[in-house]
């Protein structure tokens, strides 16, 4: 299953930066568009995708320089995937979680990370929730679970996996003293089992199929916790550093969407009547208010990740940040998700039966952002921690701020 770049070259490519990387992934939207029937027939990423994306540099983008890595920050990575969604979603899905491999090297000892990424364009896939178990062993540990939501591991190099830990079949508290230890884990492809449960409403073309490990030995270097930073310093460094450029997935989406009304629109005429939907008003306002409200969410999110970034690139950790400082990219993040998922809807319904056929663009856009909005980062839990942050209250899920036990 392994799919990793040519072993006959793995030296590191000279490092592109962040406006030849943001160009390769402009550039490669056309051929993704002509492509995305097949990607969500296919309900993973072809071989060809897959190189395409990997020629475009997103998967070696987090990399550090000090190790000739590009280093974008988390908004020019999010500008990066925001372009390649808006030439096929599932594309864009599999970029934004494929490229976490930089920033997991820098939780592993360097050496050891510079073995499993040598040409830092590598793809790791994989669920970081605690869904299975580890028991501790000499020299490491014995692996075993069932992960669901494994973007991308149909085409990986690295498999990701969360686990608590355990020692002598009683669960271990973690070194901050909470109850349990959770802690990631990567293996190679070969020593997992991917399940064919893939058959959803959108995002199809991601291969986001289950996987399962039974008593696979993991090495103690090849695991990690997201509160110990082991090689790197920096924004990228921090426990939300894998979830800044989630917004680009949805932003990329929605702006495909509202091009592709623009274009209909411009050319339409009302059967009824003869009159041009270019001049009906109630195309035009819905459109406007469309256009308004996806401005407003994009700006949110590049304005929050420019300032977050500032802040961070002096801060030691997130608890030096004011409280309104620490939220202040996750509500913004799981607005651009609901936007998304309301501006497609309307323009879905302006185009009535039209809309509802396959292939569509439109209907597929729709069933795309319909299960993006599924996943746990847009869920109330994550509005409702940062509401209880504010206050002093409990975080019903202390992961979304960071927060690491």
């Amino acid at each position: 299953m392994q799919t990793a770049n040519s072993a006959a070259d793995t030296r590191p490519a000279p490092p592109l930066t962040a406006e030849e990387i943001i160009k390769r992934a402009e550039d490669l939207q056309p051929w993704l568009r002509e492509r995305s029937d097949d990607i969500e027939a296919g309900r993973r990423l072809s071989g060809e995708v897959v190189e395409a994306l990997r020629d475009t540099g997103v998967f070696g983008m987090a990399f550090p320089t000090a190790w000739g890595g590009p280093e974008l920050t988390s908004s020019e990575q999010t500008r990066v995937i925001e372009a390649l969604s808006y030439g096929d979603t599932s594309a864009g899905w599999c970029a934004m979680i494929g490229m976490d491999s930089g920033i997991y090297a820098g939780y592993l000892d360097e050496d050891t990370a510079r073995g499993m990424f040598p040409a830092q364009n590598e793809i790791t896939a994989g669920l970081i929730f605690p869904s299975g178990r580890a028991d501790r062993v000499e020299g490491g540990y014995r692996l075993t679970g069932r992960w669901k939501f494994g973007s991308g591991i149909t085409h990986c190099d690295w498999v990701s996996a969360g686990a608590f830990v355990y020692r002598s079949g009683e669960p271990e508290p973690s070194p901050a003293g909470a109850e349990r230890h959770w802690r990631m884990f990567i293996l190679p492809p070969t020593e997992v089992t991917v399940l064919d449960t893939w058959h959803t409403t959108g995002l199809s073309g991601s291969g986001s199929c289950d996987y399962e490990v039974q008593g696979v030995f993991v090495p103690e270097s090849h695991t990690f916790s997201f509160g110990v930073p082991r090689s790197r310093s920096g924004p990228l460094s921090l426990p939300d550093a894998f979830v800044r450029n989630m917004p680009g997935v949805p932003l990329g989406t929605a702006r495909a969407a509202l091009d592709h009304f623009r274009a209909i629109a411009r050319e339409r005429t009302i059967a009824a009547t003869g009159g041009r939907w270019a001049d009906d008003y109630r195309i035009q306002l819905t459109l406007a208010e469309c256009e308004m409200e996806f401005q407003a969410a994009r700006h949110a999110v590049y304005g929050s990740l420019d300032e977050h970034w500032s802040r961070l690139a002096t801060a030691a950790s997130l608890d030096d940040l004011t409280d309104d400082q620490r939220i202040a990219t996750m509500l913004p993040r799981v607005n651009s998700f609901r936007a998304a998922r309301r501006i497609i809807s309307r323009l879905y319904d302006l185009l009535a039966t039209g809309a509802i056929y396959r292939p569509n663009p439109m209907d597929r856009w729709l069933r795309d952002i319909t299960t993006m909005c599924q996943h746990i980062v847009v869920q109330d839990q994550i509005v409702q921690s940062a509401g209880a942050y504010l206050l002093g209250g409990d975080p019903q899920f202390p992961f979304s701020l960071g927060i690491v036990e």
